[in-house]
Order: structure tokens, then C-alpha cells, then sequence
């Protein structure tokens, strides 16, 4: 398989691969989330998610993600529906953002070993999402499979996590790129930032 950047890393044995944009200087913690509506899938069945309307029920786990079916995502998208019921015990949504397509990502949120119905997955294929959070994203590459065996013909967006007050504020902003977090990470750490806000403590 055509190796696309020094970015890529293959997923165990098979020929899928995970890919992360150069790193960039993503929104800082402090800055106003920009806004955004976009196509989803919740356990396979889309709809439009509203940030600002989620902000409303409290704060928001915004994470941006290379691609669905590759080794990384797939281990972030099963612990984020692992520990589904703590980030709703500390009234936060999640919302992982990636450039697949809608018709991927109803696959994919409804697959029980991955997000398993549990939080939606929004479609950015443009990249204007990514780019409002300066999320810098690699264009698709010849050759590159998921775990399935099938053709990735889609951008990768760099694996960033955002994590928003109610305010509409980043409180923090967790990068494989700039911190080294692993894919668990972004979920760990997410967590425990929503029960810190949730406990009325700064994060």
C-alpha cells in the first residue's frame, strides 16, 4: 500500500491506516468556539447538529477526528461510548467531527464496537469546520484503506479535542499532535475537565 505522509500509521495488521494533519495552531483555550451546524448520524440515523443548541444543556466535547474505521478513531470512538453515561452524569454532550461522509457515518454509529449508538459523529467534508478551528487538513490520498478493506476517499482532519463551557468558551484545547496524547487520552482527559466544570472548579 502506497505509504501517503509521515503521518500515516498503519492500524495492526491490516491495511488500514490513520492519518493526522501536519500540526498547526489550533484555537487556544480562552478563544469563543465558533459556531456550527452539521449533518450527523446518532446510532445510524442522521440529523442536524446545532452547537449552540447543545451548548444550551451544558458543556461540549467537540472532537475532530482523521477518519472512521481506522485504528485510532476506532479505539477513541469505543471509549467515548464506554464512558458515555460519566459525561452525561456531568451534563455534557459529545461530538466527534471527522471529513467522512454521512453515509460512513451511519455506519459507523451504529457499529456496537465503536460508537455504538452511543454519541453522534458529524460530517465536515468540506473541511470549513476543521478550518474555523484552525485545524489544518490533509487531502485525501491514493491507495489508503480502512479497516474493512474499503477506500478512504475523503480528507483527514488532525486528532484534536475541544472542550466548550456552556458560555461558549474553550476551556481546552488536547492535541495527539502538539501534547503526544494517545487516542484514550482525549477521552480521559475530556472527562475529567466536564466533572471539574461540572463541580464549578476551573480546569
Amino acid at each position: 500500500m502506497k505509504n501517503p505522509s509521515k503521518w500515516l500509521l498503519a492500524a495492526g495488521a491490516t491495511t488500514a491506516v490513520l492519518l493526522a494533519a501536519p500540526a498547526i495552531a489550533a484555537l487556544a483555550p480562552g478563544t469563543a468556539a465558533p459556531d456550527f451546524t452539521a449533518q450527523a448520524s446518532l446510532a445510524g440515523k442522521d440529523f442536524t447538529f446545532s452547537l449552540k443548541d447543545a451548548l444550551k444543556k451544558g458543556p461540549v466535547v467537540v472532537y475532530f477526528y482523521p477518519s472512521a474505521y481506522t485504528g485510532g478513531c476506532d479505539i477513541e470512538a469505543h471509549t467515548f461510548a464506554t464512558d458515555k453515561a460519566k459525561f452525561d452524569a456531568a451534563g455534557a454532550t459529545i461530538i466527534g467531527v471527522s471529513a467522512d461522509s454521512l453515509d460512513r457515518l451511519n455506519t459507523f454509529s451504529s457499529d456496537p464496537s465503536y460508537c455504538a449508538g452511543k454519541f453522534p459523529v458529524a460530517s465536515d467534508t468540506t473541511g470549513k469546520i476543521a478550518a474555523s478551528y484552525d485545524l489544518k487538513v490533509e487531502a485525501a490520498q491514493a491507495g489508503v484503506t480502512d479497516v474493512r478493506g474499503v477506500a478512504i476517499n475523503h480528507a483527514f482532519i488532525s486528532r484534536t479535542t475541544f472542550v466548550i463551557n456552556r458560555d461558549g468558551k474553550i476551556v481546552a484545547t488536547l492535541s495527539s499532535e502538539a501534547d503526544h496524547l494517545h487516542p484514550e487520552d482525549h477521552v480521559k482527559k475530556s472527562l475529567a475537565i466536564v466533572q471539574q466544570l461540572q463541580a464549578g472548579k476551573a480546569p
